[in-house]
């Protein structure tokens, strides 16, 4: 198999030309090591690429055996290997302990073959670090990959990899695919544990997940990786047949709400809009019921609801810092988080409850907004990726108010717990990809597949390409 064969299969096709013994799971590990050492310097996606990653072990029998997989470099542990966050305050960390996660993902047939780079703390939308530098865009090389899961999303859009792991607290999984044209699903939440150690990230608010190319490869990565364990604080039915099955089966007729506006301060992009209006057409070519719905929260309370979570997250940092014995200062930290740790030291204990009860507001108003629909459809991201340099000069309270107004349309999903998911649908005048979200109702990841693959079939994107692509010669 030559690198411009391997780059143009999906991780199901992977795997079912492994099991047809068309290729070896070695040699396709060779080839993701190819496709690393011609693109990765462009990029800057994977900040390791493992030495023995062709001994790494898996199943032959999982629905992805022998596909090489990328673990982000954040959310997800690995035995013995480094585990770094995108942050000096962890760099040279080895736990001792596999995620759940990354023990299904083995399960599976993965071969796990490195890790990507991510933002500091999965703190920022963009894709750049003091530790790792820029992460570039292989649509744009000067511009963002997005964050947190910056390193994945590059790296799938470049062809290093079929499919990464991403996670998700206020649009880490959903922003990278949208900027980078991939398919990002956030899951309900409780339907991917955390454990054993981080069952509960972000108070419920962060979940894991994958970024892939195609609809196939969530559905069956879903069938991989769903399942509760002891100890998790969050158990939801499970689906009523497997995700892969939902491929074939009719959608029906559905209710659902569009959103044509901006939900806070960064306006709506003209051209994002018309191509949110042209998914709802085509929705209703299909026969579903669709009806514009206004902003199901208050802009404001969601600004001090995610502020506030952002002073929250740092409250472990101590801890984390004595036990890897270092100090929280500007030697360990990005001048943000710095500021953000600092200023959460002031804050009195009371505070957390005043962040809750707006998220508890949120949690109500949206779903008292959207309990009539059976699906939500958005835009992912109110622009397309933006420059690298978007934050720079900024003050803290600046940047702080202008990332939660990007992430409008993300973020307050990963705090309701519904399921949701980017599909890259269009291309902008720029050539730049534009992610079109779609929500769905609570632990129905099942209608999810059916009209995420409805929509592949009609807007198809998979024969896209970015023009920095392994496969390209």
């Amino acid at each position: 198999m030559k690198l411009h064969e391997y780059s143009s299969f999906d991780a199901t096709g992977l795997a079912e030309l492994v099991r047809r013994r068309e290729v070896t799971a070695v040699e396709l590990v060779r080839l993701a090591r190819e496709a690393h050492d011609k693109i990765n310097p462009t990029l800057n996606a994977v900040v390791e690429f493992y030495e023995d990653a062709e001994s790494v072990p898996f199943s032959d029998e999982g629905p992805f055996a022998g596909v090489p997989f990328l673990r982000k470099d954040l959310s997800f542990t690995e035995a013995g290997r480094l585990y770094e966050c995108g942050s000096r305050l962890y760099q040279g960390f080895r736990p001792d302990l596999d995620s759940y996660f990354m023990e299904r993902a083995r399960a599976g047939g993965f071969q796990i073959v490195g890790r990507t780079t991510t933002t500091e703390l999965g703190a920022s939308g963009l894709s750049e670090t003091a530790m790792c530098g820029i992460t570039r865009n292989p649509w744009n090389l000067d511009r963002t990959a997005g964050g947190s899961s910056s390193g994945s999303g590059a790296a799938v859009a470049a062809g290093i990899v079929p499919v990464a792991s991403a996670s998700d607290g206020g649009g880490s999984t959903r922003i990278p695919a949208s900027y980078c044209g991939l398919v990002g699903l956030n899951p309900s939440r409780g339907r991917i544990s955390g454990g054993p150690n981080r069952q509960d990230p972000g108070h419920g608010i962060s979940r894991r997940f994958v970024v892939s190319r195609t609809v196939r490869d969530m559905a069956a990565a879903l069938d991989v990786l769903y399942g509760s364990y002891p100890g998790d604080p969050f158990l939801i039915p499970g689906p009523e047949r497997p995700y892969v099955e939902e491929l074939s089966s009719p959608s029906g007729r559905l209710k659902i709400g569009v959103a044509l506006d901006s939900w806070a301060e960064v306006k709506l992009d003209p051209e994002i809009r018309d191509r949110v209006a042209e998914t709802a057409k085509v929705l209703e070519g299909m026969g579903h019921i669709v009806d514009e719905i206004p902003a199901p929260f208050s802009a404001s309370e969601f600004l001090d609801f995610l502020v506030g979570h952002y002073y929250l997250g740092s409250a472990g940092l101590d801890e984390a810092a004595s036990l890897l014995g270092r100090k929280v200062d500007e030697t360990t930290l990005e001048p943000f988080n710095l500021e953000i740790y600092k200023r959460a030291k002031e804050l009195p204990l009371a505070y957390a409850e005043k962040v809750f009860e707006f998220a508890r507001k949120i949690r109500f108003d949206v779903g008292k907004a959207v309990q009539n629909y059976d699906l939500l459809l958005t835009p992912t991201m109110p622009c397309t990726a933006p420059p690298h340099d978007t934050f720079v000069n900024m003050s803290v309270d600046e940047i702080l108010t202008l990332d939660t107004a990007l992430i409008q349309y993300v973020a307050v999903f990963s705090l309701t717990g519904h399921p949701s998911v980017s599909l890259p649908l269009f291309s902008s005048t720029e050539r730049l990809p534009i992610g079109v979200q779609i929500v769905g109702c609570f632990a129905d990841e099942a209608t999810l597949v059916r009209i995420a693959k409805d929509l592949e079939q009609a807007i198809p994107w998979t024969k896209r390409r970015a023009p920095v692509f392994a496969g390209i010669t």
